[in-house]
């Protein structure tokens, strides 16, 4: 048996999987309808709207099979994520890949599979609208045009899900994406007995931009903070815009005596973006910072709002 790879953008994948609050929700009738389609249209047994965890597939839709989730490295849709276009097998006891898998070899005795990654606005892919099938089968070319339409469905009900967990202007976490993010990052820090940091920003001097430059220029500049956000920062952090000119950090696994590091490589950089793009202003931010020790058990709520105050005192300081 082949279990699948791990793609390469694995870890933003499963940053924008969690901040989608999919996994484990209920069933949705905008989902089911479309597994149903698919079963009744294909006079297939099997139809799913999988959804490719770290270490499972779930299942947010699912006909003709009980089953809520499976191991992710018996998967066929852990395959499927990998390709491009639509991952096909045609007899899966024939091909060397699967013929001894235990989906295979026993319930739900997969012979054919074919499946359609579902991406996102950013281009992950999430998981597979797929059939199943106990029966050898093929696909023409209709049939696969048949399941892309299908797919593209599936792809637009996930896509009003991400718009309620990002923000539409930069394109990354809102603040309700970032929280529970940022709880399932905190969940993974106390399980792994490691220390996390949480810095808050906020620019200064903001709402000038707007008032000279016209705020299709401010937007232009929170764009570009998101920006710098985004490459100055791992992608195992969590970042987010929360508010109109506030952002957030979340650092995992950072200990305490590398975070004035971290900021200040953070404000060479703006500081470089300041200098190329001489935009006739210069991106500049107050900041605080809060850290969560090892045994500590703060959340994330009452994190935001210790930095939000360290924030402010540093704003005060920078007037003066």
């Amino acid at each position: 048996m082949l279990e699948p790879a791990i793609p390469a953008d694995e870890a933003a994948r499963l940053e924008t999987l969690r901040a989608l609050k999919i996994l484990d929700s209920a069933p949705e009738e905008r989902f089911d309808r479309l597994t149903r389609m698919a079963k009744r249209m294909f006079g297939v047994p099997i139809s799913l709207v999988s959804i490719v965890d770290s270490n499972r597939q779930w299942f947010k839709s699912a006909q003709g099979l009980d089953a809520t989730e499976t191991p992710r490295d018996i998967s066929f849709c852990g395959h499927a994520i990998l390709d491009e276009d639509l991952f096909i097998v045609s007899n899966a006891s024939e091909d060397p890949r699967f013929h001894d898998n235990p989906l295979v070899t026993g319930a739900p005795n997969i012979r054919f599979y074919a499946g359609c990654p579902l991406r996102v606005s950013s281009g992950h892919k999430m998981g597979t609208l797929c059939l199943i099938d106990d029966k050898p089968r093929e696909m023409n070319d209709e049939d696969r045009a048949l399941l892309r339409d299908l797919a593209t469905m599936a792809e637009q009900e996930i896509a009003a899900l991400q718009l309620a967990t990002l923000d539409e202007l930069t394109a990354i976490s809102n603040r309700r994406g970032f929280t529970s993010l940022a709880a399932h990052a905190l969940a993974m820090c106390k399980r792994h007995a490691q220390p996390a940091a949480l810095i808050m920003f906020d620019l200064n001097q903001f709402k000038p931009v707007n008032d000279k430059f016209g705020h299709a220029e401010g937007d232009r500049a929170l764009v570009a903070f998101a920006n710098l956000l985004r490459e100055g920062f791992r992608d195992s952090d969590v970042y987010a815009r929360i508010g109109g000119d506030e952002f957030v950090v979340l650092l995992t696994g950072t200990p305490e005596t590398q975070i004035e590091q971290l900021l200040a490589r953070f404000r060479a950089s703006l500081e470089a973006y300041n200098k190329e793009a001489a935009r006739g202003y210069n991106l500049d931010y107050s900041a605080g910072v809060v850290t969560r020790q090892v045994g500590e058990d703060t959340d994330i709520e009452a994190l935001l709002s210790r930095a939000d105050a360290l924030m402010y005192e540093d704003k005060a300081v920078r007037k003066r």
